[in-house]
Order: C-alpha cells, then structure tokens, then sequence
C-alpha cells in the first residue's frame, strides 16, 4: 500500500500556525471550562449542572453550525447587499467543510482582496473565528441563568449565531459595510467601524441580546432573586483566572501572526484588566468598607471586555485609562442605576448588561478617543498596516464612527432576539415551570453538584 501525503506550499508559517492554534485554544479555555466553572460556582447550588452544562452544549453546538454554514455568513463572499451603496450585510450559508483542504492558505477575512494571505491554512482561520463565535452566546447565558429551559436553549444557540452573530461579524470583520462606513460617509481619515478583537461584535452584542432575553423570558422566583448566593467561590476565581489567562488568546491572535502587535496586545490587555479590578475594588472598599471577591471579578471582566476593541490600537497610557473607565462607569451602573425598579424589572442574573455591554461601549469608545497612530497593526509586510486616530490625537471622525457601530448593534441585537425568542416560544416554552425552578438541577438533569454518595447511594438527609 502506498501512502501519499500532500504537503502544502512554500508558504507555510509554521511559528504563525502554531501561536494561531495555540490562540484559539486559550480562547476556546474561556469558555470550557472557564465560564462553565464561572457561571458553576457564581449560582445557587440547585443550578450548578444546569449552568454549567449549557456552556457546553453551546460549545458544541455553534461548533456544527460554524463548520456548516456560519463561518462563510460572517466572513465568506458577500451574499446580501444594504441600499444606497452601503455594502455588504452578510455572507453566502455556503458549508465550511471544503476549507479543510490543507492546501488551501488562508486570508484575512475582512481584506482579501487588499492583503496578502497568511501562513496557514484555511482551517486555522475557520478554528480560530469559531472560539469567538462560541463564546458570544456562552456570554449571553449570563443573563438569563436559574430560569431558561433548556430546551429552547437547544435551539436558541445555532439559531442566534446564524441570525445574529454573523451579520454582527460580517458587518465588522468579514468586509461588511461597517467596515466601510468611513469611505462611504466620505471620511478620507478613517475607514470604518473598528473593533480590534470583538468589543462590539461579541461583548456588546451579547449583552444587549442577554438583557432583551431576561426581559421576555422572565425573571427567576423571587425567593432566588432575593437569595442567589455563590455555591463555590473558589471555583468562580478559577474560572475567572482560566478567563482573564484566556484573554492572551483573544486579543493576542488578532493580529493574526506571531508579530510585535501580538505583544501590544496580550500587554495592554493585561495592564487595562489590572486597572479595571483594582479600580473596581476600591470602589467597593469606598462604597461599602470591605474588598469582594465578585467585585473583583466584576472588575476584571470590564477591563478584558473594554480593551478588546482597542488593544492593538493604544498605547499603554491609553490601556490603563480605559481599564479605569472600564471599572468605574459599569460599577455605577450595576450599583446605582441597576437598583432602580425600571431596571430592576429585567433580572439580568450577572449583570452582564453593566460588565460586558457598559464596557464594551466604554472601550469601543476608548478607540475612538485614544486610538494612537503609531501604533500600527501589521499584517506580514510594511505594506500591509493599518493605524487608527483618535480624537485626541486629531481626528473627530474614529468617534463618530465607534458611535455609529455601537448603534447598530444594539439595534439590531434587540431586534433580532426579541424575534428569534418569540419565534422559539411558539413551539417550546422558553422558561421553566415553577416546580422545576424551586428544585433545579435534580429535576431538570437528574444529577447534582455536590452530591454525597455510600455505596453508590446519596446519603438520605434526616426528616426524609
């Protein structure tokens, strides 16, 4: 028998292949387990399978749809086209599996015409935009933890990222027309919409669909509402760590290569979620005498979530300022205006409204103001850079941008999933009876946590 390898071209990066595969898999850690070890040990007891086990099955299940169909909707050829010559919408539901040819070297999905293609294959680059689509809905989960059917879950998940999701990516990454709204709107400085490694496409987007769910499905009984004390916090600060660690990946492998921008990146993502938790903290130390541990890991999520979209463009005075601001502004959400009864009418579980969608403005903003220009991102060559400048370094038209970007996101985001939920809820029912909400886990899974066991028996409690 004969065996016949075929090996790629002369163009193989083995270096740009490894650190790419290596990216998404520290990304692909921030969601198993470290949101399911996050979400696991930040709930009541009752609901630690539950919340855990609907990251994985998110995991899985955008994996599936990505592969078929979702990857070439957010960053293949241009399928649907917006009026007045704005551009692209969304790409073509074209099946994915053809580009595991590992002949076929990948390109920029957002540039492919303008930039030269990469080191490596096709399927890194399918592997490594999916991590970023699985998490997006694991994110949202947050929100509408303790209560949601798993059921509708199951098909809520590839339905959000084939209508939701992907117009969010195609419009920013995969050469869609926020990409371009610069050009179009006549701005000679600035190009479009940026969003460095998913501020608005993931982080926002998740928040404000997380929060229009909460408010359609319902909100938890109210005797979890009034007590929903953490199981496990040591399993929470685990699964924090295996995020904020994780990160490296997220906006580490944005640049694409293994380049000095990969550094920036990884660095200022770091510095900014320093100075987000440490802000954080002292604000609760100020406010109610004594450091939290959720405080603090509140903290840290809006330092990562806001530095997202301008990691690659600041320096790191503009990394720390954002990291600030991160903490600050969402801290006085969740604690002041989260506790009026308007928003208290929507039970958004994590407050992933106030930590993911405050600081994804903050930081899509951030760009807008502190983006430097000599901080450029390359793209294998000097001749394939991109610099971006903000309105405190001369440019008013970046911010103006930001804004526009962050309005179609919640625009759409709100729209789309009040939509897509009603939809669901003709055939299934999207919350819960309130039996199964006052046993949880054990009637919804038949399993538990923490159980006791002698002989492979639980260990009956007494008064049973």
């Amino acid at each position: 028998m004969t065996i016949v390898q075929a090996l790629p071209g002369n163009w193989l990066d083995t270096g740009d292949n490894a650190w790419q595969l290596t990216a998404a898999t520290f990304v692909g850690i921030m969601s198993i387990p470290g949101l399911a070890l996050l979400y696991g040990g930040a709930v009541k007891k009752k609901w630690a399978v539950n919340s855990a086990f609907m990251v994985f099955y998110a995991f899985s299940a955008v994996l599936i749809a990505w592969v078929l169909w979702a990857y070439n909707m957010s960053f293949g050829k241009p399928w649907l086209n917006l009026p007045f010559g704005l551009g692209p919408f969304v790409g073509h539901l074209d099946p994915t599996t053809s580009a595991y040819n590992m002949e076929k070297e990948a390109i920029i999905p957002s540039a492919a015409a303008a930039m030269p293609a990469l080191g490596y294959g096709q399927a890194t680059m399918v592997y490594f935009q999916f991590v970023f689509a699985a998490i997006t809905p694991i994110i949202l989960l947050g929100s509408i933890l303790g209560r949601v059917s798993f059921k509708a879950w199951m098909i809520f998940v590839p339905l959000w990222t084939t209508f939701i999701y992907s117009v969010g990516a195609y419009s920013l990454w995969g050469g869609g027309w926020l990409s371009g709204l610069g050009a179009w709107l006549g701005y000679k400085d600035a190009a479009g919409v940026i969003d460095y490694s998913g501020g608005y496409v993931i982080h926002l987007a998740s928040a404000v669909s997380g929060f229009t769910a909460a408010a359609i499905i319902g909100p938890r009984l109210p005797r979890d509402r009034e007590s929903f004390q953490p199981n496990n916090l040591l399993i929470t600060m685990a699964g924090a760590g295996l995020l904020w660690l994780g990160w490296s990946g997220f906006n580490g492998g944005d640049p694409f290569t293994a380049n000095a921008d990969a550094g920036v990146g990884v660095l200022n993502t770091h510095t900014a979620t320093a100075a987000a938790l440490l802000t954080w903290t002292l604000m609760d130390v100020l406010a109610y005498g004594k450091p939290s541990i959720l405080g603090a890991v509140n903290g840290m999520i809006t330092g990562l979530v806001a530095i997202t979209p301008a990691a690659g463009y600041v320096n790191g005075t503009g990394a720390i300022i954002i990291g600030i601001a991160a903490a600050a502004l969402p801290w006085m959400t969740w604690n002041w205006l989260g506790k009026t009864s308007a928003m208290r009418k929507v039970d958004d579980v994590l407050g992933v409204i106030h930590t993911h969608g405050v600081a994804a403005i903050v930081g899509g903003l951030g760009v807008g103001l502190l983006a430097d220009p000599k901080m450029i991102e390359w793209y294998g060559t000097k001749n394939d850079a991109v610099s971006v400048t903000g309105l405190f370094y001369g440019d008013f038209h970046q911010f103006m941008l930001q804004i526009y970007g962050a309005a179609f996101i919640i625009v759409y985001n709100i729209v789309g999933t009040f939509i897509l939920l009603k939809v669901i809820g003709l055939f299934v029912k999207l919350r819960m009876d309130d039996e199964t909400l006052l046993i949880g886990d054990d009637a919804v899974h038949g399993e538990e946590a923490y159980a006791i066991y002698a002989d492979g028996q639980k260990v009956p409690v007494l008064g049973d």
